[in-house]
C-alpha cells in the first residue's frame, strides 16, 4: 500500500504545467494536463533523458531526446516499445498534490485497463 508525500502545489503546475520533483529518492515528474495532474518516472526509458525537460502536446508527454511521446495516463509510448511507471497522483481540496510513494508498474504486458489519475 502507497503512502502520500506532499510534493507541490497545485499553482506551482499551472503557469509552467509540468515540475520535477523527487519521491523516494526517484526524480518523478508531473504534469498538469487538463486540469489533471499525471506523474511519470522523470527519467525517460528510451535515452534517458528528463520528461520533465520535454513538452505536453495534444495531452501526450514529449521526450525532448527522440521525441517520443508517452501517455500521462499509462506511461505507454505512441508506437513504441517500452513503457514509462506512473505514480498515484492526488489532489486536496487546498491544492496540495500529493504523489504515492510506491509507483504503478509499467502496464505495457499486464493486461490492466487505463486507469486515470486520482483527484479530490
Amino acid at each position: 500500500m502507497s503512502e502520500w508525500v506532499h510534493v507541490a502545489e497545485l499553482k506551482e503546475l499551472t503557469r509552467r504545467k509540468k515540475k520535477q520533483v523527487t519521491v523516494e529518492g526517484t526524480p518523478v515528474a508531473l504534469f498538469l494536463i487538463d486540469e489533471e495532474v499525471f506523474a511519470l518516472d522523470d527519467v525517460c526509458v528510451h535515452k534517458e533523458r528528463f520528461l520533465s525537460k520535454g513538452t505536453v502536446l495534444d495531452g501526450q508527454v514529449i521526450c525532448p531526446g527522440h521525441q517520443w511521446k508517452f501517455d500521462p495516463r499509462t506511461g505507454r509510448p505512441e508506437d513504441q516499445p517500452g513503457c514509462q511507471a506512473t505514480w498515484p497522483v492526488m489532489v486536496t481540496e487546498e491544492g496540495a498534490v500529493l504523489v504515492g510513494t510506491t509507483p504503478v508498474s509499467p502496464r505495457e504486458s499486464s493486461g490492466l485497463e487505463d486507469v486515470p489519475a486520482v483527484t479530490s
